[in-house]
């Protein structure tokens, strides 16, 4: 099992630790519910250095990330960050990832930490029809890369006691090549994965302690708290953003994911699985991604049945939790069509009992 840069800090913070991706991961530390309160009212600190690092360099960068992705890299521009997935070419996904332009022939690809190997493979292949090669316009830094992801309305006063410039009113999505703690270039970015405003900031792995220790320092006076997985996937629920590997996954279509924004049929753009993602884009799909709240008590967890008010089985669920911020059950899942609209009655199985529930567009709670 790999290790983080960050573990042993983990492991003396007394987390609970379990395998995740191939890697010991904190899953929670104080609690999953105090741990989500604690991002949502004050900061909380996320390990996500297993999370992947991919480089893309060259002229024929632009032109290659317009093929492999189903987003419009050319609306990028230095230093902003774009969503996107990698379309597999079955209709399905192979990874959602992010895309860094730092400037026209360099970009960083940031995948989740269990398809790296995939997508690596993927990219490779694909590649090769443009004449490109690992090593060369294509590198893996996934193990030489620390990531912290500070969440919460109070991280980036955190963050900017570190910094030597404005940070803090950066927009969303855009991103800074910057010294933190004295770490010239690290990468300061403003996406985020819970809906509460912060940062991730990347460092190479030996620039690890240093920023931990500095951190600690600064988020001390704003009751910085540890932050497992546990709490950044109930905290990403609440937002109603994708899981890949349970929202979405190889069989799952961009179009029915409720990806159609970041899949951008524009002229000149030939991405992988083009033609038919237009087609299900303009003929419409047979199911759909949606998110629901529970109107009986009752926590929906992943691959329960959705059931039509009738007793049909419609679908069934991808992802569920009790939201700590509603003390109410929440949830995403794939209904028939005719199921999806907003305010439609559903019912979630939960041992052998059809729990009513209602559609409800994300996000379940207001940021």
């Amino acid at each position: 099992m790999k290790t983080t840069p960050f573990t042993r800090y983990h492991i003396e913070a007394g987390a609970k630790m379990a395998e995740f991706a191939g890697y010991n991961m904190p899953i929670e530390f104080t609690g999953i519910n105090d741990e989500h309160m604690a991002v949502r009212e004050r900061a909380g600190v996320f390990d996500v250095s297993h999370m992947g690092e991919i480089w893309i360099k060259g002229p024929k960068a632009t032109d290659f990330l317009q093929h492999i992705t189903s987003n419009n890299v050319a609306a990028l521009y230095d230093g902003k960050v774009q969503y996107t997935v990698l379309p597999n070419g079955r209709g399905g996904i192979v990874d959602d990832i992010l895309v860094y332009r730092i400037d026209a022939e360099t970009y960083l690809l940031v995948v989740n930490a269990a398809n790296i190997d995939k997508d690596w493979n993927h990219i490779c292949r694909e590649g090769d029809k443009f004449g490109l090669t690992p090593g060369k316009e294509f590198y893996n830094a996934s193990d030489e890369i620390a990531q912290l992801a500070i969440q919460g309305p109070l991280a980036m006063r955190i963050v900017q006691k570190m910094c030597t410039e404005p940070v803090e009113e950066l927009e969303y999505y855009t991103f800074v090549k910057t010294e933190i703690a004295g770490i010239k270039d690290a990468i300061l970015s403003i996406t985020g994965y819970t809906g509460s405003g912060g940062c991730e900031i990347y460092v190479a792995n030996e620039d690890a302690p240093r920023l931990w220790d500095a951190l600690w320092k600064a988020g001390e006076e704003y009751g910085l708290q540890n932050i497992g997985l546990g709490a950044r996937d109930t905290l990403r629920l609440e937002m109603g953003f994708c899981l890949y590997g349970n929202d979405i996954d190889d069989t799952t279509s961009p179009i029915e994911a409720g990806l159609g924004w970041v899949t951008k049929f524009t002229e000149g753009k030939d991405f992988i699985a083009r033609p038919l993602l237009e087609k299900q884009k303009a003929e419409g799909v047979g199911r759909k991604l949606v998110g629901f709240v529970m109107e009986e008590r009752g926590i929906p967890r992943h691959g329960y049945e959705l059931a039509s008010p009738g007793g049909e089985t419609i679908g069934h669920v991808t992802s569920g939790t009790m939201s700590p911020m509603l003390k109410n059950g929440i949830g995403m899942g794939y209904v028939a069509t005719d199921y999806a609209k907003p305010g439609t009655e559903v019912a979630v199985v939960i041992r052998g009992r059809n729990l009513k529930a209602r559609v409800t567009k994300a996000p379940f709670i207001n940021k």
